[in-house]
């Protein structure tokens, strides 16, 4: 069972003081209640400022990479939070005089070891702290593990079907006694196409330009297949090559419009892939919708939708309207290639 940070911080102040009134000592003046009642408000100030500046510093510097500059920031707040603090509490409980704040023996002789409390409990909360984000990447890169093997699966099923081999093989069959040239263009497309997929099951990301390659091998199949009734318009201009995409997310996204719309020489269906306003890959089809879908599992918009959640802060947006259907991706930068630190464009 976890145990909640507030309850350790208030069992822990009071029992931080006590064992502080006999590392310190006491005046000659103080009564070991005083000196508790003393240490215990010294205690919870600074415990409860240090606990402070660490959340502040952790919401403002949360990565990883972002540690070092995170500790010193952290260190030396604490460090003016000791030294401001102790003269503030000094006056207000009437311990000491201005003219003794400025003796510097006396910081020599208090500071070190309120550092050293101040210190140790920071380091139990650095150290919980960095234990959790490991723990939390670890968790956050299985679960992206698991959703890339399942996006896997669901292509490579939507591609190795015997509906889509009999449709495939049936185009080459007819090809090869028709139109020897292409039917072994055909074949290496093909091959490409799963050559592709192949490749890159295991990655998280992969360059624009790639997925574009990709696209345009398995767009030719497909308008083997539809000669006159498919028309697809890829758009993009190639300053944006160099963004970073999910893999198989266009090869999905093309494979739902077919999917889910009519495709015919008196309805074609014309799909536009372009570029908006820099930071958004637009997938981009008219809307026919087929009275009878195929079988599908259902689960390619919500599987592009999970892996997005893991590798931008900015979702992916779905526009219907009585015409159209749109899914805008954001397009992804990748900052550190060692670290595969991503942030949107």
């Amino acid at each position: 069972m976890r145990v909640k940070e507030v309850y350790v911080r208030w069992i822990g102040i009071p029992i931080l003081a006590f064992i502080m009134v006999f590392i310190i000592g006491r005046e000659a003046d103080e009564t070991v209640g005083q000196k508790f009642l003393h240490a215990l408000v010294f205690t919870a100030i600074y415990w409860n400022g240090a606990f402070a500046l660490f959340i502040y510093f952790r919401r403002k510097f949360p990565a990883i990479r972002q540690t070092p500059k995170r500790l010193l920031l952290t260190l030396t707040s604490l460090l003016l939070l000791l030294i401001i603090g102790d003269i503030v509490i000094c006056l207000a409980l009437g311990l000491k005089e201005i003219d003794d704040l400025s003796n510097l023996a006396y910081f020599f002789e208090k500071t070190p070891m309120s550092i050293m409390a101040t210190l140790a409990i920071g380091s139990i909360y650095e150290n919980v702290y960095f234990f959790q984000q490991w723990k939390n990447t670890i968790q956050v890169n299985e679960a992206l593990k698991n959703q890339q093997i399942r996006t896997q699966f669901e292509v490579l099923q939507n591609q190795m079907s015997p509906h889509f081999l009999f449709n495939s093989l049936n185009t080459l069959n007819t090809l090869i006694a028709e139109d020897p040239k292409v039917a072994m263009e055909f074949n290496e497309k093909l091959s490409d196409v799963y050559r592709y997929i192949l490749q890159n099951k295991e990655k998280e990301l992969v360059p624009l330009e790639q997925e574009i390659k990709f696209v345009r091998d398995y767009l030719f199949l497909l308008k083997i297949r539809y000669p006159n009734n498919l028309h697809i318009d890829i758009d993009i201009d190639p300053v944006h090559h160099v963004h970073h995409i999910a893999p198989l997310t266009l090869q999905m996204l093309v494979e739902n419009s077919i999917k889910h719309n009519i495709v015919s020489r008196a309805l074609p269906l014309f799909i536009e892939i372009y570029v908006e306003k820099g930071k958004f890959l637009i997938v981009k089809n008219n809307l026919q919708p087929k009275k009878t879908l195929e079988k599908s599992t259902k689960t390619g918009l919500e599987n592009i939708k999970k892996r997005y959640q893991y590798l931008s802060q900015k979702k992916i947006e779905i526009i219907t309207t009585s015409q159209s259907f749109m899914v805008a991706i954001p397009l992804l930068v990748v900052l550190d290639e060692k670290d595969q630190a991503i942030v949107t464009s």
